[in-house]
């Protein structure tokens, strides 16, 4: 108990630099784990998503009904994201395209594949969401953490040249307050890193299946635009 009380006399009795630079990388940790555990979920729901998805995709379910079973999502604001909406993009714009008089099959697909790619490119705009926000607290913290260090020693080498006699308690309070600062500066960095490799390698899984998944389906498609039958997963 003694030692925090310490500690917390310590940050108290910093300079105001060094009270800045706490204050900053404080308010880094708080917004780096608020943007941990949103990816978490975030991630996470796509993941479980994916697999769910695949599954009654693969089911052997026809085309037209898993379509109408996301309608029907939708109506009950169910919301719609992930392979699923690469899915119900392909298929409305395919859908629409067929029904259109004269058109050529390679247009259709065209259309099919522009459909799915912008979808895409949401989907992964909404996983990649906040990662560079990690990255750069990842940097900087422990940076910041340094400039509190070096702030708090040449406070101690300021406070120690304007005494006629050197004591250990002259710089003492300064080198303590830069070495909260760096640790500090480790606290905040470790986890956004950690987190940052962490999501940025599950990004990719997520990406790479909705990659195939769209190449898949594709191929689905494209058997069914050089056939004059109504689209069904063959």
């Amino acid at each position: 108990m003694g030692e925090s009380i310490n500690i917390w006399s310590l940050v108290i009795s910093a300079t105001f630099v060094g009270k800045l630079v706490m204050l900053a990388l404080l308010g880094l940790s708080v917004l780096s784990w608020v943007v941990i555990v949103q990816k978490w979920l975030v991630i996470s729901d796509a993941d479980q998503e994916v697999l769910g998805f695949e599954k009654r995709f693969w089911s052997g379910m026809d085309l037209s009904q898993l379509f109408r079973e996301g309608t029907g999502k939708q109506k009950g604001n169910t919301g719609i994201f992930g392979m699923e909406n690469l899915f119900r993009s392909g298929f409305k714009e395919f859908t629409r395209l067929r029904q259109q008089p004269g058109i050529e099959s390679d247009a259709v697909m065209e259309g099919t594949q522009r459909a799915m790619r912008v979808a895409l490119s949401r989907e992964e705009k909404v996983l990649e969401k906040h990662l560079a926000l990690l990255a750069t607290v990842s940097s900087v913290s422990p940076y910041l953490g340094l400039f509190g260090t070096v702030w708090g020693i040449m406070t101690a080498f300021i406070g120690l040249a304007n005494q006629s006699q050197a004591s250990i308690q002259v710089v003492a309070g300064p080198i303590a307050e830069a070495l909260i600062a760096t640790a500090m500066g480790l606290f905040v960095a470790i986890p956004a890193v950690l987190a940052y490799n962490r999501y940025s390698s599950k990004v990719e899984s997520v990406l790479h299946s909705y990659y195939t998944f769209l190449d898949e389906f594709t191929s689905i498609l494209h058997r069914q635009a050089h056939s004059k039958r109504v689209p069904e997963k063959s």
